[in-house]
């Protein structure tokens, strides 16, 4: 199945940037952001060096939250604010940012933004709504 190949794939990527940079070896940018990514969340260390776990489905309806898609949501989030795409998303992370005085708290409540105008969007099958998300990350400088 193609798609368990290609999920298989980006979590092996996930544990080989994790290991070169337990070891000090050399990295590429993108397995540096992966790598600091995956150092802000210690809960995840012994999963990633730990490979039988690749394969576990993590279902929400389990209670169970997607490491792989909860840092894949961090790359994003980051991705977005280094391109400044949607446009204005620099300003509210750097506002947000020095509201709450912690880039990780400052990421996850973006990634809720993020994950609610993605989902809409998979729903409706239709394009993510940039002014939605917009609206959504400016509301939370008014909630924090």
């Amino acid at each position: 199945m193609l798609y368990t190949s290609e999920r298989d794939k980006l979590r092996q990527f996930y544990v080989d940037c994790w290991k070169k940079a337990r070891m000090g070896l050399p990295m590429e940018a993108m397995e540096q952001m992966v790598a600091r990514v995956i150092e802000m969340h210690p809960e995840y260390h012994a999963m990633l060096e730990n490979e039988k776990h690749l394969g576990n489905e993590y279902k929400p309806e389990d209670g169970e939250t997607n490491p792989f898609l909860h840092m894949g949501m961090h790359l994003a989030l980051q991705e977005q604010v280094t391109l400044d795409r949607p446009q204005g998303i620099q300003k509210v992370y750097r506002q947000l940012g020095e509201k709450l005085g912690d880039v990780m708290a400052t990421e996850h409540a973006m990634m809720d933004c993020l994950a609610e105008v993605l989902w809409i969007a998979q729903r409706d099958q239709t394009e993510p709504d940039e002014q939605a998300y917009l609206q959504c990350l400016h509301m939370l400088l008014f909630k924090h």
